[in-house]
């Protein structure tokens, strides 16, 4: 998604381990006006990064879950109004709309939102009229270190005030998939299916933890833009 945030943060940092995945998702979230980072050093986060300049703080699901807590301490230590963001799966497009939707406030077009998993069906109410996009993402292989996905636009119109239900086509699985609600600089990001048992079990519990392959180190820099 390429909604330009009206209230976008000074600076993102996605600490997270596939190197593509991280690269994509600095150049996206760049592309839409962040001033954003990423890193797969997990223990030279403290050293390679000024902390206490974040606003927004995303890790991925392969961080080892000991090396968030302590950096959760660590920053939030440094930086009490950090924003802490769970990315979701390694899709960069998901990623951006996760913070997005960290970052930004309601705007006066929104009024409820949901999404319905019996009927598969993203609903909203709009004050007003506004443009409105639906997007969706899926996972289509999680061999490490780089997962593969998928994505598709369901919506992109502007709607009328009143309520609004928008269906999910068949060809968005119900396993590692996610969909996104854009109004404005608004966003609300969903699950649809959650990710297989398989893949969470992949992530590390520490930082020792050697299960998964070693993969080629990313530290990117916003200077170099």
């Amino acid at each position: 998604m390429r909604t330009e945030p009206e209230n976008r943060p000074g600076r993102v940092l996605v600490v997270g381990r596939s190197p593509q995945v991280l690269t994509d998702t600095v150049d996206l979230l760049r592309a839409n006006g962040y001033s954003a980072d990423a890193t797969n050093r997990f223990g030279q986060v403290v050293d390679d990064y000024d902390v206490s300049a974040l606003d927004v703080l995303v890790f991925g699901g392969m961080v080892p879950a000991e090396t968030k807590e302590q950096l959760r301490a660590t920053v939030r230590d440094r930086n009490p109004r950090v924003v802490f963001v769970q990315g979701l799966a390694g899709i960069p497009g998901l990623i951006s709309a996760q913070v997005q939707a960290a970052t930004t406030t309601e705007p006066p077009a929104i009024g409820a939102v949901g999404y319905d998993p019996d009927q598969r069906t993203v609903r909203f109410t709009l004050r007003e009229p506004a443009h409105v996009t639906v997007a969706a993402w899926w996972l289509t292989s999680v061999v490490p270190p780089e997962p593969r996905s998928a994505s598709m636009r369901v919506l992109d119109e502007r709607r009328p005030a009143g309520s609004h239900t928008v269906a999910l086509p068949e060809r968005v699985p119900s396993t590692a998939s996610f969909a996104a609600l854009t109004v404005g600089s608004f966003a609300r990001v969903f699950t649809v299916g959650p990710m297989p048992t398989a893949v969470t079990r992949l992530a590390p519990a520490s930082a020792t933890d050697n299960r998964l392959p070693p993969v080629r180190e990313v530290t990117t820099r916003s200077d170099d833009q």
